[in-house]
């Protein structure tokens, strides 16, 4: 494996240049959906401004700032006079999250082949190593898996389709985190990404879409599968 991966949250936001540093906003966002994300901050914990500045070296302001972001992803619910809690995992909106991203996936797949750059498509074959080279490690495994899928967004082009996609990824990955040790083979749920990736690298639209779409059909199945 060329290189270490150890977020569950994978590549950062879509918004920001790799070399960039992020804003303080930014990391705060980053950071709290990191921990929403990876499940230390659990389904309907609170999120409580005072503590988790501290623990994670936040500002007050970035702190609020990340918590209305979040909010509008469906990550956190805000509620007067109560407070905000990471929102509870339905998995009734398992299918309608699965049936939103069965279409966009395999759209989105297809505007990467179509527009990704040489060094973006170099990007690509690099991430083929990392996933063929994945341990069975749940951390790790979501990382990777977060990193392919984030990676593709931005290959797209269209920072629509990108914001609008990682919204539902997160909703996704964390679903597949609570049942995680309860799905066979995972490792195979993220080398399923070498086809993927190689239809991008190779510029062919048609196969990507395809195996996009296959990808999103297997992972609903799986979960379908342990409920």
């Amino acid at each position: 494996m060329s290189e270490a991966v150890n977020s569950p949250s994978g590549d950062s936001s879509p918004q920001r240049l790799p070399q960039e540093r992020p804003s303080q906003a930014e990391r705060a966002y980053l950071t709290l959906r990191e921990e929403i994300l990876s499940l230390r901050l659990a389904p309907g914990s609170p999120v409580r401004e005072e503590a988790l500045t501290r623990e994670l070296n936040l500002g007050r302001t970035p702190f609020r700032e990340a918590v209305k972001r979040l909010a509008a992803e469906s990550l956190v619910a805000i509620y007067p006079r109560r407070g905000t809690f990471v929102t509870e995992v339905n998995i009734t909106d398992h299918a309608l999250i699965a049936d939103v991203r069965r279409r966009l996936e395999g759209h989105a797949a297809r505007r990467a082949a179509e527009r990704a750059t040489e060094a973006e498509r170099s990007e690509l074959a690099a991430l083929v190593e990392l996933v063929e080279h994945v341990p069975e490690e749940p951390e790790t495994v979501m990382s990777v898996d977060a990193r392919v899928h984030r990676t593709l967004y931005r290959c797209t082009h269209n920072g629509y389709l990108e914001n609008t996609l990682g919204q539902y990824y997160n909703l996704a990955l964390r679903i597949w985190g609570l049942f995680f040790d309860r799905l066979s083979d995972v490792t195979s749920h993220v080398t399923e990404h070498t086809e993927l990736l190689k239809a991008i690298i190779d510029a062919d639209a048609d196969r990507a879409d395809r195996v996009a779409v296959d990808h999103v059909d297997h992972f609903e199945n799986s979960i379908r599968q342990v409920l």
